[in-house]
């Protein structure tokens, strides 16, 4: 079994997933979480940096956190970065720290985070898929190489579906938890 890589491919299908989890983190749920502002990038010494590399960013209550900016000269730039951001945040600017009071989510804007939720996850189950696709490509030309009988193929094919299944049913978990977390809060 020359091109068959079970290992590589459950690699790459559990890729799909953690990249699904970190988009997922991105989304607000009401509550402050530290991943929020991991999109966030700010200009400045002439280039633009994700906000944690130029300032600490922690969440001290349930519905706030606070950006300690590390060089002064930084903190309008990182306030311009959150503001702008799309988040719906206002920082309020306290010396070198900007507080961010995270609102209420409308009901309107709950619906769309959990629509959002259900496209992160399709992107992930279609990737998934693409795995699949090119593991059974593979599988196919091995066989016509007569690396091994159609049987064995057969069978590894059935062993990358188990592995498809296996991997969107936990796609279909993270998201329903994350949409559960958006549309109770």
């Amino acid at each position: 079994m020359a091109a068959y890589d079970k290992a590589d491919i459950e690699r790459r299908m559990a890729g799909a997933v953690e990249s699904l989890k970190h988009d997922l983190a991105g989304l607000r749920t009401g509550r402050a979480s530290v991943n929020l502002l991991d999109p966030v990038t700010v200009e400045v010494y002439g280039a633009h940096m994700p906000l944690n590399q130029v300032a600490t960013v922690s969440a001290p209550e349930p519905r706030m956190l606070s950006v300690q900016v590390w060089d002064k000269t930084n903190v309008g730039p990182a306030d311009k970065a959150i503001r702008s951001a799309g988040l719906g945040l206002n920082p309020i600017v306290d010396g070198q720290t900007l507080r961010l009071p995270i609102p209420d989510l409308t009901e309107e804007r709950r619906k769309e985070l959990a629509k959002l939720a259900s496209q992160y996850a399709e992107k992930a189950r279609i990737a998934v898929r693409n795995v699949r696709r090119d593991a059974n490509d593979s599988l196919k030309t091995d066989e016509k190489k007569g690396v091994f009988g159609e049987d064995d193929r057969k069978r590894l094919e059935t062993e990358v579906q188990k592995l498809t299944d296996a991997t969107v049913a936990d796609i279909d978990a993270a998201t329903a938890a994350k949409e559960k977390e958006i549309l109770n809060k």
